[in-house]
């Protein structure tokens, strides 16, 4: 296998994991909390797969390819880990991330987060949790805007742990059903839109507020 299928195998590992597995055995488990790190950790991995991976490992898990509790405890702390070296990076560039132009930073995405993040503080690092993109740049805006480590530590930790087990089981029991893993994308998509409309919508009303205070 060349580089470039690696890399390929990697960003869609969430279509590929039965291979993964057959090709790296126990190492699996260092793939999958590697990816999970990365999309959590790093603001510039937004595009790597989180809710469908931990939907399909899940399926797996129930299959008895994966171990459930050693990929949940895997997974739960590669999350926590992940938001906490991203929220310890927000926190040291600061403002600045505002002011200057970063050639690895997607200007728009951090200023839609930052928008969310205004609206519902520290819930947005439980909520973004479920919502792609936006939990990669919630705890980095997290940092930037002073949040506690201790506040933010309490919603790290609730939020990786309700998302983790939460995906993981309910691939658990439901990843292998034929017409679930048939429309898996649609299904993930619903999902992320049922955890997403309600935020948009309290969002909207508190713009409205505002705007008929004024």
């Amino acid at each position: 296998m060349d580089f470039m299928q690696f890399v390929d195998m990697i960003l869609h590992v969430d279509k590929s994991l039965g291979r993964v597995i057959a090709e790296y055995g126990q190492m699996v488990y260092a793939v999958l909390s590697a990816i999970v790190f990365a999309e959590t950790g790093l603001v510039i991995f937004p595009f790597l797969p989180g809710d469908t991976l931990l939907f399909i490992a899940g399926a797996f898990a129930a299959t008895g390819e994966l171990n459930y509790w050693v990929l949940v405890g895997l997974l739960v702390f590669a999350a926590v880990a992940g938001n906490t070296v991203n929220y310890m990076i927000g926190a040291a560039i600061g403002q600045k991330v505002f002011t200057h132009d970063y050639r690895w930073l997607d200007k728009k995405a951090l200023q839609k987060t930052h928008a969310f993040y205004e609206n519902h503080g520290g819930k947005t690092i439980i909520l973004a949790r479920f919502v792609p993109v936006v939990r990669t740049f919630a705890p980095f805006v997290a940092g930037v805007s002073g949040m506690s480590v201790a506040k933010f530590q309490f919603f790290n930790i609730t939020g990786a742990l309700i998302w983790v087990v939460g995906l993981v089981t309910a691939g658990y029991f439901f990843g292998n059903i034929p017409v679930i893993r048939d429309h898996l994308t649609v299904i993930v998509l619903v999902g992320v839109g049922a955890a997403a409309i309600p935020v948009a919508l309290g969002a909207l009303y508190k713009f409205y507020q505002r705007f008929a205070r004024s």
